[in-house]
């Protein structure tokens, strides 16, 4: 073992590293039992060296948890908003029951699960919703109260007229977290790594709509203060606010003793594999709040409270198969199938390899048998190859190079784990080139939207790319939230995108490492899209900005048979195959080298892009000696400041405003 001094210090940083991450970042690098673990070692040594103890240890700390971001109003919780002593085994809880029937005579308690979301308390006046704030560091928290209004299962008005302040756990239902996460990978955004980060991420937003589409709900678990309500029994408070309307935390037990707490962390136990939401333990409480008075609090956490942390189940299983399949985005992910084990309270017959790095780096094969376990007691994982049971009969997997939906080229970006198929009309990932197609960049459809689209495949209104310009009045009014203005709004925009110059079919065709910037280069040398499909790798490499591997790429897509149908399809429906050039547009920043920084208020970025383009000047993305002009918006950063020490020249909006003028 190291040096006990070196190792706590070691394990100080490591816990607060991890604590940031989790609480302040909502992106946890290790898991809740990891993260246990650090702690249970940190106390472990305390326990043994007590005069290691520095008052910056997360066991001192009266908080180690949830700084109050700057956007926020700080909100001061008269009622401080405590964490929960961790335990993670019977025996543990056992000695916690033994305490409390010292201290007290013939205690009661109520086990409840655990929510693992984000706190908040909130505050009523009148039965009227006041106020919502986080718990930030137990202390002082943030105002979301704009955020939390938004939640459906927040009563804004009580059946009684009271004063009351409550506790609860904001939490995102595991079908929401699954949606949301989806979309953002349709979008090539960041997923989250949990529920409880997507709830964390998305109650802090300075949008509510944000919030209002994320669809968070909440569990209460707590009366924190009322002047006008006097309860004796926590179990009672609840069964009364569940009364005026209140979602109240569910798998709630009212227990006699000790082997009735047991048993009621049992049964919750059995039931979390069921359960439509995350938890990360069972809380025990006493139910008696005068005894719970009298029991008192540590700086950190009550007496009168301990959280049972379940231990991760593993099981032993074997990986009979492994699979492909092709999501929306055209990522090809691997899925081993499964001997059905149970585990955490459900069957488990299949779980994702993530990509051909987790399989190479596990060493899975088809025939291990190996460990599987609930990754936050949702996601079934691979966690160890028993390797030592190998006969010999085991298959090395191979990711395939050829999507097997369609039987288009797959390939690996550079710098990404994952393999995409790369057909256009590719059935699997139809959805994503569809939302890509009509987006502002490419076609500019205005109102065909993710949800929009997401309707029109579920109707089976359209099959392809190129049935967006047979859509009809009368189908698209039958879409939700779409009446006969909107659909009328939405056939104009498809009508007027089949005008677009050849740049943004190109850009709309969605081609590996050609964008907007590079479809218009191209579209001043290639005047129509049979230029493009007779173009050879050389052909491409001759146009200035188009390197080897570039060429490369749209020789490929034009070469497939995918996209010669999608072309034919598109030329049958009168959408624009030629380059558009206005004659009457003038070479004024020719030669003139702009790069944006900020936010604009009178354009997006892309929109400028598009007007210096035009008038023959390029855009870039670094600041250089070459660089003609800054064009700087609102919170302009670092580009700003490299302008100024290169004494570049800085235009506001309104000066760029009159160069175009």
């Amino acid at each position: 073992m190291k040096n006990p001094k070196q190792r706590y210090e070691e394990l100080k940083k490591i816990i607060a590293y991890h604590a940031n991450k989790y609480y302040n970042e909502d992106e946890p690098e290790i898991s809740d039992f990891e993260y246990d673990m650090l702690m249970v070692e940190l106390k472990n040594i305390e326990k043994e060296y007590p005069n290691l103890i520095t008052p910056d240890s997360p066991t001192q700390v009266i908080v180690a948890s949830g700084k109050v971001d700057e956007h926020f109003a700080e909100v001061v919780h008269e009622v401080p908003l405590q964490s929960l002593q961790d335990v993670f085994s019977t025996d543990d809880v056992k000695a916690f029951c033994e305490r409390i029937q010292k201290e007290v005579a013939s205690p009661e308690y109520v086990v409840e699960t655990k929510i693992d979301g984000l706190s908040v308390a909130l505050e009523y006046e009148k039965g009227i919703f006041k106020r919502g704030a986080t718990r930030g560091n137990g202390l002082v928290g943030e105002d979301v109260t704009l955020n939390l209004n938004e939640i459906v299962n927040i009563p804004k008005k009580l059946k009684d007229e009271i004063d009351i302040t409550v506790r609860g756990e904001v939490f995102m239902p595991h079908d929401a977290f699954y949606r949301l996460n989806e979309e953002r990978e349709i979008m090539e955004e960041k997923t989250f790594a949990n529920p409880r980060n997507a709830a964390a991420g998305s109650l802090r937003q300075l949008d509510p709509q944000v919030t209002k589409e994320r669809n968070l709900d909440i569990f209460i678990f707590n009366v924190q203060k009322s002047t006008t309500m006097n309860f004796t029994s926590h179990y009672e408070s609840l069964m009364y606010l569940k009364e005026q309307g209140f979602n109240v935390i569910p798998l709630l037990f009212k227990c006699k003793n000790e082997d009735e707490v047991l048993e009621a962390i049992n049964r919750i136990g059995e039931a979390r594999g069921s359960l439509s939401f995350d938890i990360d333990g069972a809380v025990v409480k006493v139910d008696n709040l005068n005894q719970r008075e009298e029991l008192g609090t540590t700086t950190k956490t009550p007496k009168w409270a301990v959280a049972y942390k379940y231990p991760p189940e593993k099981k032993e299983t074997i990986v009979k198969d492994i699979v492909i399949q092709v999501g929306r985005t055209g990522a090809l992910t691997p899925l081993a199938i499964l001997e059905p084990v149970k585990v955490a309270g459900s069957t488990i017959s299949k779980t994702t390899l993530h990509n051909e790095d987790f399989i190479k780096e596990k060493d899975i094969r088809i025939g291990d048998k190996v460990l599987i376990q609930k990754a936050g007691d949702v996601i079934p994982e691979i966690v160890e190859v028993l390797k030592e049971k190998r006969n010999g009969s085991e298959r090395v997997f191979e990711m395939p190079r050829i999507c097997p939906v369609c039987g288009a080229e797959a390939v690996r970006e550079d710098n990404e784990a994952v393999i995409r198929c790369t057909g256009i009309e590719c059935p699997a990932m139809l959805f994503r080139s569809l939302v890509h197609f009509c987006s502002r960049e490419a076609m500019n459809i205005d109102g065909m939207g993710p949800a929009i689209i997401d309707q029109l495949l579920n109707r089976n209104l359209i099959s392809n790319i190129a049935d967006i310009y047979s859509l009809k009045m009368e189908e698209i009014e039958t879409l939700d939230k779409m009446g006969e203005k909107s659909a009328n709004n939405l056939i104009k925009a498809i009508n007027q995108s089949k005008e677009n110059p050849l740049d943004k079919l190109i850009t709309a065709f969605g081609i590996r490492h050609i964008g907007s910037k590079t479809a218009k280069i191209l579209t001043k040398y290639f005047k129509t899209i049979d230029d493009f499909l007779d173009a050879t790798e050389d052909d491409f490499v001759k146009v200035d900005e188009v390197g080897e591997i570039m060429a490369q790429s749209l020789v490929k897509f034009f070469a497939s048979n995918q996209t010669k149908d999608l072309i034919n399809k598109l030329k049958q429906a009168n959408v624009n195959m030629n380059s558009i050039v206005d004659e009457t547009i003038d070479e004024r920043f020719a030669g003139k080298t702009f790069v944006l920084t900020g936010t604009l208020e009178k354009f997006t970025r892309t929109e400028a892009s598009e007007i210096i383009e035009r008038y023959g000047g390029k855009t870039s993305g670094t600041v250089s000696k070459k660089t003609t002009y800054v064009l700087a918006g609102e919170e302009a950063g670092s580009k700003l400041t490299k302008a100024q020490e290169l004494g570049i020249t800085i235009i506001s909006e309104e000066d760029f405003l009159k160069m175009v003028e």
